[in-house]
C-alpha cells in the first residue's frame, strides 16, 4: 500500500479479519481506538479484528506499506498499485 504525503487511508474497522502492517517508507501516525502512535520505517503494527484503526502520512514523501491480511481477503498474488486500486477491491468484501 502506499499513501501520498498529507493523505490518509480513513477510518475503519474490519469485523473478520486481523491485520498486521509493517511500515517500509515514510513516516506518520497510527490511529489505534483514537490512540494516535508515530509510525516509521520499521515500524510494525498489528490491528486485531474489530479495532477502529486509520494512518496518516504526516510526512513528504509516500507512506509505504506492506499489508497482510489473516485469514487472507485476496486472492493469491493480489498486488494493488496504488492506494485506489486497493479501495475498489474493498468494496468487493
Amino acid at each position: 500500500m502506499s499513501i501520498e504525503a498529507g493523505k490518509e487511508v480513513g477510518s475503519e474497522v474490519h469485523n473478520d479479519v486481523d491485520q498486521n502492517l509493517l511500515f517500509v517508507a515514510g513516516s506518520g501516525k497510527a490511529v489505534l481506538n483514537d490512540e494516535e502512535s508515530p509510525i516509521s520505517v520499521g515500524t510494525l503494527v498489528v490491528v486485531p479484528r474489530g479495532t477502529k484503526h486509520n494512518f496518516i502520512n504526516t510526512g513528504s514523501e509516500a507512506l509505504k506499506i506492506i499489508t497482510i491480511y489473516a485469514p487472507p481477503r485476496h486472492e493469491v498474488g493480489t498486488i494493488h498499485k496504488t492506494f485506489e486500486e486497493g479501495e475498489r477491491d474493498e468494496e468487493h468484501y
